[in-house]
């Protein structure tokens, strides 16, 4: 398995016939489009893929507490004007509820007025009232007001101040920001938030109609994503005078399905392998098996074209670092058997099924990671069992763990190194991906070789010819002149920098030792305040002891299992990622037709 070989293919044809050839391609549903124009001008007429009206709807009326009994069959249910009428009702009772918080606010600051009515502009003589509500304790600041202001009543906390004039008077006049009243007097605010109440209800009483019709959104949703694909791959072609071009990359295989129809509609077809300066898209070919690993390995970052697929080496990868985590058999026994309650649930469709399979991966890998450090839910097995000759490894043996660690974690950088070299191996840069392996071997090597030791030598060796490597061969640069070869040799030494990135990476992998070692030590300890509250309190102790079991484990599984979530995938996207796919691409975003639900 692998990323799928593409060819950029453009078919030209009548401008009248557009509709009917992007309808064809999307039926095909093998084609990658190419903008082969700007988007529009109005943010708000470019066109989106996915329908976002249509979930946008569903989540509205979804949101319902009390709904309708469904409707299961309509012949005249339309997705596009329920959709429309869905999102305008959204809007209606949006801009209602906004009217009624405002009336509210307004009504809440007019109410200690009284009911307000104010004469006619002319009356003042272009003069305009303005309401203060002043604390007692800064009646103060009205002496240096030079305004008329008279105080219309007070109470024991404030003063109600009018002040005259024909401009609205400075914000910092008073210490207290003026009352905004409006023109309507109270008993008119209060009418209009009756009626709006009212129309609030009809609104909410629609949107309850409404939900009879979630069944029948729901299974038909591929009908609106399919019109807004449509809609969208039309904003993607060349319209001149009156001809279309539509232009994409196909995958080898379906290349000849393409032609085929190119023939049979009369249209002019281009087929073309991908240039130098051509960025194609990345179509990760793995079986259905698969799926869920080539989900986490398009989650970080989706590998270029050019690169390769590591889906497999991922998925590896993260069973064997996410063991390393948890490091007890009993946690993975305990979540295989969680998954067995799901197992047929989990059986409905290949892409479940592919979760299921990467579930079994990473239990199963630590229920034998578990059994090879003697780990059961903190405990070590009874000397002389079987399960004690089993076990291999001591997880608090700082110095094995450690250099474990270190040692996976350089095998990991060589591996994707090794692969980076064999993807280059047509380019001397590939040389350089070698000189980084040596590199990185002879440090190890120097790190575990005795002082004085035949291996001591060969671990010099291995760095001095892994960094003149890396010097020598990290530049792509063409050497013609003097200023060229000056520059390669800059190259070079930026190269050269990597080293302590590369010290680095490696060091990052002893959180596998750490996380490992902070699972059992909480696993232990908990175990031991168990052991400790049922010595002490004899018979009511043994209750309290399993509840401390049982709240101590779970917390400390919880706690394992995001730590191996999390660092697992790091240390592949970050460190491995670095070293094995330095460059992005974009996924392959297939315009095809979703099948309706029946």
């Amino acid at each position: 398995m692998s990323i799928a070989r593409l060819k950029k293919v453009s078919l030209c044809g009548l401008l009248k016939e557009k509709h009917e050839l992007l309808e064809a391609l999307q039926d095909l549903g093998c084609m990658h489009l190419l903008p082969l124009r700007p988007p529009p001008a109005e943010v708000e007429k470019v066109a989106t893929p996915r329908a976002e009206g249509a979930y946008k709807a569903l989540r509205f009326l979804s949101d319902v507490a009390a709904k309708r009994r469904q409707v299961v069959r309509d012949p005249q249910f339309d997705v596009e004007r329920l959709v429309r009428q869905t999102l305008d009702l959204q809007q209606h009772l949006r801009d209602a509820t906004d009217r009624r918080d405002f009336l509210a606010h307004r009504i809440a600051a007019v109410e200690p007025w009284g009911d307000l009515i104010f004469p006619p502009h002319e009356a003042l003589a272009g003069y305009r009232l303005w309401f203060y509500i002043l604390p007692l304790t800064d009646l103060e600041a009205l002496t240096s007001v030079d305004l008329p202001w008279q105080i219309v009543h007070r109470d024991h906390r404030v003063a109600y101040v009018v002040l005259i004039s024909p401009d609205e008077p400075s914000s910092h006049l008073l210490p207290v920001a003026r009352t905004h009243t409006g023109a309507l007097p109270l008993a008119e605010l209060r009418a209009q938030l009756e009626d709006i109440e009212v129309a609030i209800e009809e609104l909410v009483a629609q949107r309850q109609a409404l939900t009879r019709y979630i069944y029948l959104l729901s299974v038909n949703l591929a009908e609106a994503e399919n019109r807004a694909a449509l809609a969208y791959a039309e904003q993607q072609t060349r319209d001149e005078d009156s001809v279309v071009a539509v232009q994409g990359w196909v995958p080898l295989e379906a290349v000849e399905a393409v032609e085929a129809y190119a023939r049979r509609a009369d249209l002019a077809c281009l087929i073309e392998d991908p240039g130098p300066a051509d960025a194609p898209p990345t179509l990760i070919e793995q079986s259905e098996d698969m799926s869920a690993g080539v989900d986490l390995t398009l989650f970080y970052q989706v590998p270029s074209y050019r690169a390769w697929d590591p889906t497999l080496l991922l998925v590896g990868s993260f069973s064997l670092f996410f063991a390393m985590i948890l490091s007890d058999a009993g946690y993975g026994l305990l979540l295989l058997a969680g998954l067995s309650l799901f197992w047929w649930r989990l059986s409905r469709s290949p892409k479940t099924r592919a979760y299921r399979r990467l579930g079994v991966s990473l239990f199963g890998c630590t229920v034998v990671y578990g059994v090879l450090v003697g780990s059961y839910f903190g405990t070590s097995p009874p000397e002389g069992s079987l399960l004690a000759r089993l076990q291999i490894l001591e997880v608090d043996d700082f110095d094995s763990m450690m250099r474990l660690s270190i040692v996976i974690g350089v095998l990991h950088i060589v591996l994707a190194n090794a692969i980076m070299a064999y993807v280059l191996r047509t380019r001397l840069v590939a040389l350089s991906k070698l000189g980084w392996i040596a590199g990185l071997c002879g440090g190890l090597l120097l790190w575990l070789a005795d002082a004085g030791s035949p291996w001591e030598s060969v671990s010099h060796a291995l760095l001095a010819g892994g960094l003149l490597a890396v010097f020598l061969f990290s530049s792509e640069r063409p050497a013609g002149t003097v200023k060229d070869h000056l520059l390669r040799l800059l190259d070079g030494l930026k190269g050269l920098t990597g080293v302590m990135g590369a010290f680095g990476d490696v060091l990052s992998y002893m959180r596998l030792f750490a996380l490992g070692l902070a699972s059992a030590s909480l696993a232990v300890t908990f175990n031991d305040l168990a052991r400790g509250v049922h010595e002490a309190l004899p018979g009511i102790g043994l209750l309290f002891a399993i509840l401390l079991l049982i709240v101590g484990h779970s917390l400390n599984l919880g706690l394992s299992l995001m730590s191996g979530v999390v660092h697992g995938l790091r240390l592949n996207f970050i460190e491995f990622y670095k070293w094995g796919l330095p460059e992005e691409g974009e996924s392959f975003r297939k315009f095809a037709r979703k099948e309706v639900k029946p």
